[in-house]
Formats: structure tokens, sequence, C-alpha cells
């Protein structure tokens, strides 16, 4: 396609995506950049080029009366629901959308471009597959570019698309494109993003993002969709080391139904790693050790279970376990303690300073905190570290010390995305005002307790 959609194109027959019944991949991820890169028109675009418009969705862009010259609509009202955002022609909170293809099943995340929304870009990124930074060809390389770059590593993202979007623009310049490359290579060694790719495209037009574009045949690589549905995520799950931190203790008590009446699981979601049946478990931090009974989901019982469902299990021994308690499995176990170092991207306009106090929330417990030291913050624009600064103010990224009032029990933040990642709270207000990510333990935890028989 090589114009914006019109009324009349939307109101073509729609096909749906064919469902084999076989399992599909899901791909979680997100689109960030500057304002007016085109998120929200890519995001606009994936949905009409990939036939996953649905019946109310066409007639909400109808009724949006957002039509340019000529019967254009606007793809970008796809995502941008609030009235402010559609008035600004930008993008304010995240907004998801779904769809999929024969190959493969999509959860997009569109976060806003402003700096004063960063925050709400770390929200979107937290849990994806892959990052999209767009860049405009125009513009090049700019802060926004490098911090949304940045973000994505210190997120431990594992895939990134650098979209060079608007090369309709720039007349479709290979040369404009080599340059932009090249500047995006010269500090991404300095990060630790292992798969990047660089896809020139213009989103408002189609061209490289469903379909393959006439204008680019300088460019031999995947369109973006291609890209998406090929690029290689089974072995991002984290299949090492058992975690299962504590959300509820299950219990029934059914008194007409003799197989619930004792029944005491013990639910949540698998953080990583893989359980089976008759494994050796040990619960976090009391130390007492035991093994799995049995392992039920919403579907019933099941042998074995791995990241990221979520379960409910039974142990062999009856221990006082509640919420906020982790099972881990007895190889690889994680840290334990309360004096923290993390990583962390402020989000409140009030700065960060030593000595405050905040509510830390990690997997299933929220504890009490306070910040103990500011060891360093980022120079978003070269990625120099700068020793020890007053504060933190919003949208800085820095490290920091914790002192929690009872002891964690986590990973690095590199090993485990779930158990190495928490967000600070101001008492009072609850406000979130930090996400932050754990240095590793210096040493794994030493349980003192382990006294019930395996």
């Amino acid at each position: 396609m090589s114009n914006p959609p019109t009324i009349s194109d939307l109101r073509s027959p729609i096909s749906q995506s064919p469902s084999s019944g076989a399992p599909v991949e899901l791909l979680r991820f997100n689109t960030c950049g500057s304002v007016d890169d085109g998120k929200s028109t890519l995001i606009g675009r994936l949905l009409y080029d990939s036939k996953s418009l649905m019946e109310d969705q066409i007639e909400a862009l109808e009724r949006s009366a957002d039509l340019t010259g000529g019967g254009q609509i606007n793809l970008a009202n796809l995502t941008d629901g609030l009235r402010a955002e559609r008035e600004q022609g930008i993008t304010i909170d995240v907004a998801y959308r779904y769809f999929a293809t024969p190959r493969r099943k999509f959860i997009v995340a569109d976060t806003p471009g402003h700096v004063q929304y960063t925050r709400n870009m770390v929200t979107g990124a937290s849990t994806a597959n892959l990052s999209i930074v767009l860049v405009d060809a125009r513009q090049g390389v700019i802060e926004q570019s490098r911090r949304h770059t940045y973000l994505a590593s210190l997120l431990r993202i594992p895939h990134l698309v650098i979209a060079i979007n608007k090369m309709d623009l720039v007349d479709w310049s290979e040369q404009r494109y080599l340059e932009i490359r090249s500047e995006f290579e010269k500090f991404l060694p300095l990060l630790d993003i292992k798969d990047v790719k660089f896809i020139p495209m213009s989103a408002l037009n189609g061209d490289n993002v469903v379909d393959p574009s006439k204008h680019t045949p300088w460019y031999v690589g995947p369109t973006l969709l291609g890209h998406l549905e090929t690029v290689h995520i089974a072995s991002d799950l984290n299949l090492n080391g058992f975690r299962l931190p504590v959300q509820w203790v299950n219990r029934p008590n059914n008194p007409t139904n003799k197989e619930l009446h004792d029944f005491r699981g013990l639910s949540g979601q698998v953080a990583s790693g893989i359980i089976k049946v008759g494994q050796k478990v040990m619960v976090l931090p009391s130390g007492h050790r035991s093994t799995v009974k049995e392992i039920w989901t919403y579907d019933g019982a099941i042998p074995e279970a791995f990241c990221p469902q979520s379960v409910t299990i039974q142990l062999a021994h009856d221990l006082d376990i509640s919420r906020g308690d982790m099972i881990v499995g007895l190889e690889s176990l994680p840290g334990m303690g309360t004096d923290l170092h993390a990583k962390v991207c402020w989000m409140n306009a009030r700065p960060l300073q030593r000595g405050r106090k905040y509510f830390l929330k990690h997997t299933t417990q929220t504890v009490q905190a306070v910040v103990t030291s500011i060891d360093s913050r980022i120079n978003i624009n070269n990625y120099e570290v700068q020793p020890e600064p007053s504060e933190l103010v919003l949208n800085d990224i820095g490290e920091i010390r914790i002192k929690t009032a009872k002891p964690l029990i986590y990973d690095g933040y590199a090993t485990n995305r779930l158990t190495g990642s928490f967000i600070l709270i101001e008492q009072g207000t609850n406000a979130t005002v930090a996400a932050g990510m754990l240095q590793p333990a210096l040493e794994a935890v030493k349980p003192e307790y382990n006294d019930f028989a395996i």
C-alpha cells in the first residue's frame, strides 16, 4: 500500500487470521521514540495491513471525525484513545493492542514520546520481548532516541528494532539511512543489547511495515512484521533456577468435597525455571525444605509447569507459608538481605534524596524502605557516570542503595527480570515514584532451617 487508507478502504472485506489450532508463540513488544516519530501510526498500520481490525474499531475511527483531506483517516487513533491525545496529536498514556497472524500472536504497547512521560514508557516496556525505537529520518538521533535505547538496554529487553521512519520525506535516501545507522552503531556497543535490526520505512504509507517497499531496492532485510513473526524468542524464557513468589494461600475448605476439604495450595506465577511433581524445593525465608506433591492450573492437575505459567502447588509437608514467601529450587539459590543496591528510573516531580522513606513493592510483598545513598547518575547524552549526585530528578537514571525493614528474596535483574525488579511508592500519596532493577547479591542465601525430611 502506497497511500494512507481512506474510509472506503476500511469498509473493504477484512479476513481474519486463520487458526490451525496449534500453539502459537506470543510476542510482547513496545514502540518508543520522540514526539511525532509515528509510533501510534505505525501500530495502526500494523493492525490495518495485517487485517486485524474489527468492525467496532472501524466504526470508532469513523466516529472520531479526524478525517483529513481526501477522505484519509488517522491511523494513530487506533491507540490514542484519550481526548487530550487526539486534540494534541500526541500519546500520553500507554495503550495496549492485541493482534495475531498465522505465525504468531502479539501484544503491543504504544508508549509516549514526551520526556515528561518517560515513566509511562518504562511501564510499557517492562514486560516486552522486543522494543521498537522509532527515529524520524529528518531529525536523526536525538536525546530521546538515546534515552529510550538506553532504557531498553536497562530493562534487559532482548531484541531491538531501530525503525527509521518517514523515509518518504527524505526521498528514500539510502545515504540518510546509513548516516542514522552509523550514529546508532557508535553507542550501541556501550549497551547490553545483542540483537539489533535496522529497518527503513514509512508508517503512514505502509512501506516495509507489512509489505516490502518498491522505494527501497537498496534494502534487502525483512519488513517489520516479517521480523516480528520470525525473531527467535523461545530462548528468552528464563528456565534456570525455579522461583515461585507466593501470591495467595489457596484454602477452598469445601466440606462437601473430600478432596478439597483439607486442600492447602500455594498460588502464584512461576517467575523462572521449571517445576515438576516430586521435585525438591525450599521455602524462603524460613529455609524449610519439602517436595512438590501436586501442581494445579485452572484446567486441572499437571505433571510440570514453567515460566510464566500461573499455578497452585501442593507440598508434601504442611509448612507455615504466607504471601510474600518464595518457593525456590535447591539449585542456584537466590540472594536474601535488607541492604540492596539498585539502578532506578526516577518518575516523580519531587526529587529523590538521601534519607527519604518509601514503600518498596517486590514480587508479592511490600515493605518499608529508606534510601541510604545515591551513588551515581547517568548522563543520557553520552552515557557517562556522574558520581554521588545530591539528588535524582524526574526521568533521571541512577544507582542507589536501599535499606528495607525486612529481608527481600531476590536475584539480580540481569538474571531474572521478575525477581530482580521493584517499584518505590511514596508514603501518603501511594504514587509510584521509581522503577528499580536490583544488582546481584554478593552471595546466595544460606538458610538456617532445613530440618524437614525430603
